[in-house]
């Protein structure tokens, strides 16, 4: 299940309609996404809510409430700028994921280049639970990284090979620390339909 709207915009995202529009065209209602599950939940191993970003959305917990009553394993897919919604998923039976899989883009501190370009900091307060005022996005994934590595649930963290030296050393280097002990799946770049056009143009990174 793919949720439109994200807080970040990674240029080289290739699902720029679910990151610019409101409701994408060809959008499945929830109730009618629900009905689908529980027709098909005998030949269903379990639910990947993903986006987007699926945390920004207030009816995730009661989402995953109605995926879990099938009964059907849900997995989240987060980009971890969201540790106090992940916490409170976490500490409830009834909407605590079977599986999370977490991105790691860039270096915490070069998560600054990702958010939104004329955006107030001050005004994401709904990112700012449990963390120090300004939103700090570098802080955000630092918090969501150590709670998702140590709260007993099965989970990968992802990165994204970029091409043109984007992905430095330095960033794997940062990064590592957050990924200890856990699975850490590299994956090549390809272009296409790409936030920013300019990345369509960039080469494909090996596997």
């Amino acid at each position: 299940m793919f949720f439109p709207s994200c807080n970040l915009r990674c240029p080289w995202c290739h699902n720029r309609e679910l990151v610019l529009s409101g409701v994408p065209e060809g959008a499945v209602p929830l109730e009618e996404a629900l009905a689908h599950l529980k027709k098909r939940k005998s030949v269903l191993g379990g639910v990947v809510i993903s986006g987007g970003e699926p945390c920004l959305w207030e009816g995730l917990p009661s989402l995953i409430e109605e995926i879990k009553k099938l009964p059907l394993a849900v997995k989240i897919d987060t980009n971890g700028m969201f540790p106090g919604v992940l916490e409170k998923l976490i500490c409830r039976e009834e909407t605590r994921p079977d599986y999370i899989a977490m991105d790691l883009k860039l270096a915490p501190d070069r998560y600054k280049e990702l958010l939104p370009k004329g955006q107030p900091i001050d005004n994401y307060s709904l990112f700012t639970e449990h963390l120090s005022l300004p939103f700090n996005p570098g802080e955000a994934l630092i918090q969501s990284a150590v709670l998702v590595r140590t709260c007993g649930i099965a989970h990968e963290f992802r990165t994204l090979m970029l091409p043109g030296g984007h992905f430095t050393e330095k960033d794997r280097q940062a990064l590592a620390p957050l990924a200890e002990g856990s699975v850490w799946r590299f994956r090549p770049f390809r272009g296409g339909n790409c936030l920013d056009p300019a990345w369509d143009k960039m080469a494909q990174t090996s596997e």
